[in-house]
């Protein structure tokens, strides 16, 4: 296999400052470095030192890692724990009166709940659960709009042992059923609705629909009434929230579990379409949650954190549901969308909370440039100190403005290179060690073997691409598939690489100083004329054009090239037509040429308004690369932000 070739030239750094590094809990590149050699030279004392200094455990384990049925690898196996208690009981003494969440509502109503307040509704949401029969393994599944209560039902599932399964808010009934279905769910805990952008999203009409496809393992539905909107009740299996807890106690004492016991399963899709369940533990999995809240974010007693992601998302578990308030932090959850009531909304809850580390998406933040460039100029982000990115590679233009325009060239900007199947962060700056290069996730975390190989699980010499993969086991990876074993061996563990590795399924290259940039995904490179280019590269090219918002790149067969560039490309200005279309199309395939090379030109160029986006940002590309072959869209669309765009991108500038 020819490796895949990195046609990226970036050279702009930025070290850290003094003052930042001086105060950051990983202080300097000697105190990563020293942390490297430690897990180096003695990787499970590594582990086992981190385990027991960061979480609570009831039973201390004695084991930290069992290869031995390997890659069904078991960490602190005999050691029990109980993932509430490590995020709420532990702070109640120390920091009972402080404030856990702020919630903003898609009306802009705030809300507040401290540690004490958010543990005593936890424990009467689990006494709640345990009433209607709710048992430790039992699994729950969470369909609920971005809330306090999102987080409450969640941890209340973890405090009793039940195994919770989130489905975003955005997805179909058709999906909710296909989880419902695969985890054998007893209970559903959902919403009247949601409210985004002004508008309800009406959640309790999916269940029902969702539950008349026949899940005979749905025993309750229990129903929060967000909206207040008239809700179809069935009398016997639904049962109202308030109603539930109102009569329970505020405490529960936590189910005490083992290290390797399930705390959730979070579907993900994958490439055949059909969803994977993704199952992490509890011990190993929280350990990764609070050690990357500690290095990555540099945590400190008196942040806001605000991470913008879904609950329905591993972001919104590791970094809304459990990494914030395990280390005691006070965090941000907001309703609505960042375009409600206009464009800045996101700079608005940033100078009114006082946010000091802000984490979000590059699309949400290429959707943000495209709307008001100079928006957050109008606001105070003074207080700012973190800047994060997570869910895609960020290219460079989008990394600079963030970092110049929302961050006040200040602000350490932390790419993070993480995946639903890691559970944490695996490659991503330690703020006040590495200097930064835009675009590129930087360094591995202390403990994470990350390297880039070729099919053959060989490595790569440094500027070449290939295969991101992890040589070792870690805490917090994925555990299985939730009943498919087999998949999850095939998937993350491929024969041809001996078994042992995990297979990211991202292709990646590391530059001579060492820094890793993602290229995009394995089945997003595209192979012209005998070469491999990732699809990233050339939208980080494509956006770099004054003249680009946005873009998404695929391939399609051709007879000659062996595969075709094809480009889906959202202006600054109004979407191009006719004369102007042809162009723009000239303009920027003549700028790829020149940025890149004449071989990633594209062939095509495809202008839209939009992109088709999930609701949580998510740029579906495979509905894209089912436009660029001409196929009829036979996909669920049902989860798309907007479906209306599909037929604009069908028409192509040659």
């Amino acid at each position: 296999m020819a490796t895949i070739e990195s046609v990226m030239h970036e050279t702009r750094i930025f070290s850290p400052d003094e003052s930042f590094s001086e105060h950051a809990n990983v202080a300097g590149m000697a105190a990563y470095r020293t942390l490297c050699s430690e897990a180096a030279t003695d990787y499970e004392g590594f582990w086992m030192r981190l385990a027991q200094e960061h979480i609570l455990w009831k039973k201390p384990f004695t084991r930290v890692l069992d290869e031995r049925n390997a890659p069904f690898y078991k960490w602190f196996e005999d050691g029990e724990l109980n993932a509430s208690y490590n995020c709420l009981d532990r702070h109640l003494e120390t920091r009972g009166d402080k404030t856990a969440i702020v919630f903003e509502a898609d009306d802009g109503q705030v809300t507040r709940a401290t540690y004490r307040e958010l543990h005593a509704s936890v424990c009467k949401m689990a006494n709640g659960l345990k009433s209607i029969g709710v048992k430790k393994g039992d699994r729950v599944v969470i369909y609920m709009p971005m809330s306090i209560e999102a987080v409450v039902a969640m941890q209340a599932c973890a405090r009793i042992g039940a195994i919770h399964s989130v489905v975003f808010g955005g997805f179909s009934a058709k999906s909710l059923h296909e989880r419902i279905a695969d985890a054998g769910a007893h209970t559903v805990i959902t919403a009247d609705a949601g409210i985004r952008g002004g508008k309800a999203v009406h959640l309790k009409d999916a269940v029902d629909e969702a539950l008349s496809m026949e899940a005979p393992t749905v025993e309750k539905v229990v129903v929060y009434k967000r909206a207040g909107i008239p809700t179809s009740w069935t009398e016997g299996r639904d049962i109202d929230w308030i109603e539930l807890v109102s009569k329970q106690s505020a405490h529960c004492e936590p189910e005490w579990v083992d290290a390797e016991h399930p705390l959730f399963i979070l579907y993900t899709s994958g490439s055949t379409g059909k969803p994977k369940g993704v199952q992490h533990s509890t011990g190993g999995y929280l350990l990764g949650a609070v050690l990357t809240m500690k290095w990555v974010f540099d945590h400190k007693e008196d942040d806001i954190f605000w991470c913008t992601a879904d609950v329905g998302w591993i972001t919104g578990h590791s970094y809304v549901a459990y990494g914030p308030l395990a280390v005691g932090s006070t965090q941000m959850i907001f309703e609505g969308v960042p375009t409600y009531p206009d464009a800045g909304r996101f700079w608005k809850i940033i100078q009114d909370h006082r946010v000091t580390t802000f984490y979000t998406a590059p699309t949400a933040i290429r959707s943000l440039i495209k709307l008001g460039a100079d928006l957050p100029k109008q606001y105070d982000l003074s207080s700012l100190r973190l800047l994060g990115s997570v869910g895609e590679p960020i290219n460079p233009e989008a990394w600079m403005w963030y970092f110049e325009v929302v961050g006040g060239k200040r602000c350490p900007l932390v790419d993070t290179w993480w995946q639903t199947e890691t559970g944490s962060h695996m490659i991503a700056p330690l703020p006040g060690a590495a200097a930064l290069k835009p675009g590129s996730c930087t360094f591995p975390l202390p403990g994470i073997q990350a390297a880039i190989v070729d099919e053959a699980g060989h490595d790569v010499e440094a500027g070449k691409g290939g295969f991101l993969v992890i040589k070792r086991p870690f805490p917090s990876q994925l555990r299985t598939l939730w009943n498919d074993p087999e998949r999850f061996k095939q998937a993350y563990f491929p024969q041809e690489m001996g078994g042992k590795y995990y297979l990211s399924g991202d292709s990646a290259n590391r530059d001579k100083d060492g820094y890793f940039w993602i290229m995009g995904r394995i089945d997003d490179v595209l192979n012209v004329s005998g070469h491999r280019l990732g699809t990233m590269e050339i939208e980080s090219s494509l956006v770099a054009n004054p003249l680009v918002a946005e873009a998404a790149v695929v391939g399609k067969p051709h007879e000659i090239k062996g595969e075709a560039v094809v480009a889906f490309v959202v202006l600054k200005g109004a979407r191009a037509e006719g004369e102007k279309a042809l162009e723009i199309a000239a303009t920027l395939r003549d700028w790829v040429g020149h940025e890149i090379g004449p071989i990633a030109k594209p062939d095509e160029i495809r202008f839209g308004d939009n992109l088709p986006k999930t609701r949580s940002g998510k740029i579906m590309r495979r509905l894209l690369r089912t436009i660029a072959k001409g196929e009829d869209i036979t996909q669920d669309v049902s989860t798309l932000e907007n479906p209306a765009i599909l037929e604009q991108l069908k028409t192509a500038v040659k």
